[in-house]
């Protein structure tokens, strides 16, 4: 396999994990507001809630509301899994509630970095090769890179509500390999959705790598 000039990752599921589950994470910050739900119940309406939602993509958007409309669109995916869980109406101040969980996801306590990670960026750095992330998460991305300690691996960084192209549609590949003056057959995408990582990249002429992060039961 011939070695790429340049290797384009996605981030989460990819390079890092919610530890546990995002249902998890919600139900101990909602405890905070006093209501309590099931972490398994909200896993299950935050999946089917995201699933539902259009790609995190603003067409029209000016660069600066970018961050009100990231949260606009994650606050309405929160308030559909709580109205889906039937607990909605227990919050007295559910904007109270949700500006934490934002900015909490913004933070590294929620995450946890998969174990072969640090190694891989570390031996594709010393040969040579220039990394970036391509994902479909928001501009929270930065903080959580910092927070991590992963920024200093990647050279570039390009997320769907800056690009306003979401994988696995090719201009967003387009748009991160134009920062690394990278034709596409000299690229590969690793990341965890056979259809917006592996099925997006090959679509977009790049090596598609698929990585299963799916936990075993």
């Amino acid at each position: 396999m011939e070695r790429p000039k340049v290797i384009l990752l996605d981030a989460v599921g990819t390079l890092f994990g919610v530890k546990g589950s995002v249902g998890e994470v919600y139900s101990q910050i909602a405890k905070e507001f006093d209501v309590d739900v099931a972490a398994e119940i909200l896993n299950t309406s935050f999946l089917q809630s995201f699933q539902a939602s259009a790609p995190p993509v603003f067409p029209n958007a000016e660069l600066h509301d970018l961050p009100q409309r990231e949260f606009e669109w994650w606050r309405k995916i929160a308030l559909n899994t709580f109205e889906s869980a039937g607990v909605l109406e227990q919050f007295d101040d559910f904007s109270s509630f949700f500006s934490e969980l934002y900015i909490h996801f913004g933070t590294a306590e929620p995450w946890f970095i998969y174990p072969d990670v640090l190694s891989s960026l570390i031996d594709w750095r010393q040969q040579g090769i220039e990394l970036g992330i391509l994902s479909n998460f928001d501009s929270r991305i930065f903080s959580v890179l910092q927070s991590l300690e992963l920024n200093s691996y990647f050279t570039s960084v390009t997320i769907s509500t800056q690009a306003r192209f979401a994988k696995p549609d090719p201009q967003i590949f387009a748009i991160a390999l134009a920062k690394h003056s990278c034709p596409p057959e000299a690229a590969w995408h690793i990341g965890d959705s056979i259809v917006e990582d592996y099925q997006g990249a090959k679509a977009a002429g790049l090596r598609g790598i698929w990585i299963n992060r799916a936990k075993k039961s």
